[in-house]
């Protein structure tokens, strides 16, 4: 079953040069460009497939505060001021209500939790409250669900990833950022130690500035140009149901199930925790660093290992390219994971049990995604400093999308080398090569 995604259309032509250069098309790419735009620099945006085809539209869609990591506080709540007024501010709709987050749950570990994180969260003034269980019960009406308690954030929200990062660059566009689909970057050229341009297959790009918002293939570019960036990928499966009764506004995180409702009267179902970690060159180079986030993982949910294609093929295999020969980033336009039939039976079955009045509803689209970690689940939105004139916004960990809007504007601030929106700090590139000890964020 298709994922359906919106689409749109290339600019015509490859500038001859550009103040900066994005490479990645997803929400934090687009944002980026688009801010960088607005700040008055030309920008060219490339993207190996299509705008919004990997990760930042096969998400749940989930735009919290709650449960989130503290060092990345201060960018959700920047970033849900700017979903509140991207629709209006771009005159098109990128999907976004404010209509509240929900966690319930039967398990007291998980209220012990999120009572930790409701003190954390305190000094941000994010508006969570903790729920009894008489509460819990009352904001999931028609559910079989027997909570204990949970808690609620009415200001978080729920945006359409298949709209979003679309959306948002035909707003781009619309200040002269030029576009490019289905052009792969395979490198950087350098001058005097600093970047000079980006070498793709239809062509360089001069330029002194460039953003690498690759997701999972940023640290293969990277490792390309000698930049150790320690990153690997968590596979997911997603599905989006039929047109169904509305039995929540927002979103709903359930022990067995995650729910959101969409904008086309269905809903995006997920099942929290469930992973695939596919052994792989680049996985088994950073196992070491990378093992405490897979242990969280796994006593979050039910994280699987196997050996699969992408041992050889995709983003962390070990492979090597020249920059006037196809690069693999040409081989494999959009990565698209193959969803497990096995979840999404499972989610359906949870959802049914909680809901009976959805006991009709059956998926209409099912996909995977391709989670991209870094060592301690907190993005990298920083300047390399070793090769200057490069910047990352990479990494986010599952919990992208949401702050995707304000990452994308951090990184913009970085390479205009304006005033931060918020600290840098928590972001930056070295903490994961330079021996800081990492301690691996909420998830």
């Amino acid at each position: 079953m298709a994922r359906p995604i919106e689409t749109i259309p290339s600019s015509p032509t490859l500038p001859e040069a550009a103040d900066a250069v994005v490479i990645g098309g997803g929400i934090a790419g687009v944002s980026a460009a688009y801010h960088l735009a607005k700040k008055g620099h030309s920008v060219a945006l490339i993207e190996k497939g299509v705008i919004g085809g990997e990760q930042s539209s096969r998400n749940w869609g989930f735009c919290r505060q709650q449960n989130r990591d503290e060092r990345e506080l201060p960018l959700i709540k920047y970033s849900l001021n700017l979903w509140g007024q991207l629709s209006e501010e771009i005159g098109a709709d990128t999907g976004f209500r404010r209509t509240g987050l929900l966690y319930v749950t039967d398990k007291q570990s998980d209220l012990d939790e999120w009572e930790r994180w409701a003190t954390l969260a305190q000094p941000y003034q994010v508006p969570s409250r903790m729920l009894t269980a008489e509460e819990a019960q009352a904001m999931t009406p028609g559910c079989n669900g027997k909570w204990i308690g949970g808690v609620h954030c009415p200001t978080d929200g729920r945006a359409e990833p298949s709209m979003a990062a679309p959306a948002l660059a035909e707003a781009a566009r619309k200040l002269g950022v030029t576009i490019h689909q289905g052009c792969a970057a395979r490198g950087l050229e350098t001058k005097a130690g600093r970047v000079s341009g980006v070498v793709t297959e239809k062509g360089t790009v001069r330029t002194a500035s460039v953003l690498c918002a690759g997701g999972a293939w940023s640290s293969m570019f990277c490792r390309h140009h000698g930049i150790d960036l320690p990153q690997a990928g968590v596979r997911s499966t997603v599905l989006a149901t039929t047109a169904a009764p509305e039995v929540i506004q927002g979103a709903l995180s359930a022990p067995r199930f995650v729910l959101r409702r969409r904008v086309d009267g269905g809903y995006t179902v997920a099942v929290r925790g469930r992973g695939v970690l596919e052994l792989t060159p680049q996985g088994i180079r950073y196992a070491q660093k990378l093992f405490p986030i897979y242990l969280k993982r796994r006593r979050a949910g039910s994280v699987k290992i196997r050996i699969g294609r992408s041992f050889v093929a995709g983003p962390e295999a070990l492979v090597s390219w020249k920059l006037d020969g196809v690069s693999p980033f040409e081989k494999i336009r959009v990565l698209d994971a193959r969803p497990d039939p096995m979840t999404v039976n499972e989610a359906l079955t949870e959802l049914k049990a909680a809901y009976p009045e959805l006991a009709g509803v059956q998926a209409a689209h099912t996909w995977g995604g391709w989670i991209d970690n870094t060592p301690d689940a907190i993005p990298v939105i920083a300047p390399v400093r070793t090769l200057p004139g490069f910047f990352l916004a990479t990494g986010f960990s599952g919990h992208g999308f949401g702050i995707g809007p304000a990452a994308g504007r951090l990184a913009a601030d970085l390479v205009a080398g304006d005033p931060p929106i918020v600290d840098p700090a928590p972001f930056r590139y070295e903490r994961l090569i330079d021996g800081t000890r990492l301690r691996v964020g909420a998830m």
